[in-house]
């Protein structure tokens, strides 16, 4: 186990009298050794998290986390950092609101500012269907014990004065799903504070080394093949979002999940104009604005299946046109940048955590677009999984096996833009 140094502002003070040079590596960068007990595959927010846990909850500190590429640098990356836990069904409110529950205090907790802002997220009701649901919505939130109730449009242009808000508008406001603790994080400060953590506790956190197999002895893993030689371990823990089917067709097994590409924008910064994140699923797409201004821009997956992280044009047209009839402020702004991330989704749009048919391999997957939000939750659910080889009971409803057995966590419609 290697000490971590603690941040703080007379860490910073201290520091600042030598220019910054002496700061320590935040994590380790070692050799993969030949054995361990637990190997996680991919190093995003949901791998490091699970690391973390592994170590923290379980005493588990002989793991490996192996990244094809860079730590953080797939869809943890890339996304829109929306933090909610505002979903229909039992199984989903529990796993979402653990999760917005541990960001809370997750900056004090790993000693790393992951920028957790609780601004609020308000999901827009501009149809009657919508109302409806939303109201549904609001029931099952509530019997949950969520903190969320739905608001008039006067609160909605209360809270938001940059909305359109005109009766005789193409879509107009009808009211608010309105969850005053949601909100966002910083991305890339998530998968850090868990990768320095975890290192911490003794985690090997491996980059630039790719699997290209799982080796099996009947129905038990033993290892894996990597680009940096053979790795024994009698535990397997997948966790590569849209890669996952890919990965698991190593182990034989194939998954119900498709891989889409998910597309985001920024706009050049300008002055706070937004306060909290909107969720405008009729026109299919949703903003927020950053610490540094920027309009952080989002909608729908790509209509086909594709494993590129570009955005396209179109799709990106397609949801700032939608987006310019219920702000028309943002028709002014020009982009910055643009990206796109490898989503996995289910056909329940709901995740998949638990065991699998193989022994010793594990899975954790299908968030579809809802990745983000869920990383602490998911991290400590699939630990738990992991280390006394049973499913958590939050993650028991999302096994494998409710596809065969017609248990579907139909989340189709909470998913809203799909995230």
């Amino acid at each position: 186990m290697s000490s971590m140094p603690r941040y703080s502002v007379f860490s910073l003070a201290r520091n600042a009298l030598s220019g910054h040079r002496d700061w320590g590596e935040a994590w380790r960068s070692p050799e993969p050794k030949p054995a361990y007990d637990v190997v996680i595959v991919g190093a995003g927010g949901h791998g490091l998290a699970t690391a973390y846990y592994l170590a923290k909850n379980h005493g588990l500190a002989n793991v490996a986390v192996l990244e094809k590429g860079w730590l953080g640098g797939g869809n943890t990356g890339r996304n829109t950092t929306i933090i909610r836990s505002n979903y229909l069904q039992d199984p989903s409110i529990r796993i979402y609101e653990l999760a917005r529950s541990l960001y809370e205090d997750l900056s004090q907790e790993l000693d790393f500012n992951v920028m957790f802002s609780p601004r609020g997220v308000m999901m827009l009701c501009q149809t009657e269907h919508e109302l409806r649901a939303f109201r549904r919505t609001a029931h099952a939130n509530r019997i949950a014990g969520l903190d969320c109730r739905m608001i008039a449009p006067a609160e909605v242009k209360r809270i938001v004065p940059i909305i359109n808000d005109d009766a005789d508008a193409r879509y107009p406001i009808l009211g608010a799903y309105w969850q005053p603790r949601g909100g966002t994080g910083r991305h890339d400060a998530v998968a850090w504070g868990y990768a320095r953590a975890a290192d911490a506790r003794g985690v090997d956190i491996i980059q630039n080394c790719e699997v290209t197999g799982i080796a099996r002895d009947g129905n038990r893993v033993t290892g894996l093949d990597t680009t940096r030689g053979h790795i024994r371990t009698r535990k397997i823990a997948v966790v590569v979002a849209g890669n996952s089917s890919l990965l698991m067709a190593m182990a034989g097994l194939r998954m119900p999940i498709e891989s889409l590409c998910l597309q985001a924008l920024v706009s050049e910064p300008i002055k706070p104009v937004l306060d909290c994140v909107i969720m405008a699923n009729t026109v299919h797409g949703y903003i927020s604005q950053s610490d540094k201004g920027e309009l952080v821009i989002g909608g729908g997956t790509d209509p086909y299946n594709n494993y590129s992280q570009r955005g396209t044009f179109p799709s990106i047209q397609h949801t700032v046109t939608a987006l310019v009839e219920t702000f028309p402020i943002i028709s002014r702004l020009r982009m910055l940048r643009m990206w796109g991330g490898v989503v996995d989704m289910t056909g329940d749009r709901s995740p998949i955590i638990g065991k699998t048919d193989v022994e010793g391999l594990y899975v954790n997957c299908g968030w579809g677009t809802g990745g983000f939000k869920s990383i602490p939750g998911s991290g400590f659910v699939f630990a738990d999984t992991i280390a006394n080889d049973r499913p958590h009971p939050i993650a028991e409803p999302f096994g494998l096996n409710r596809f065969l057995e017609g248990r579907f966590i139909d989340e189709s419609v909470a998913a809203a833009v799909a995230h």
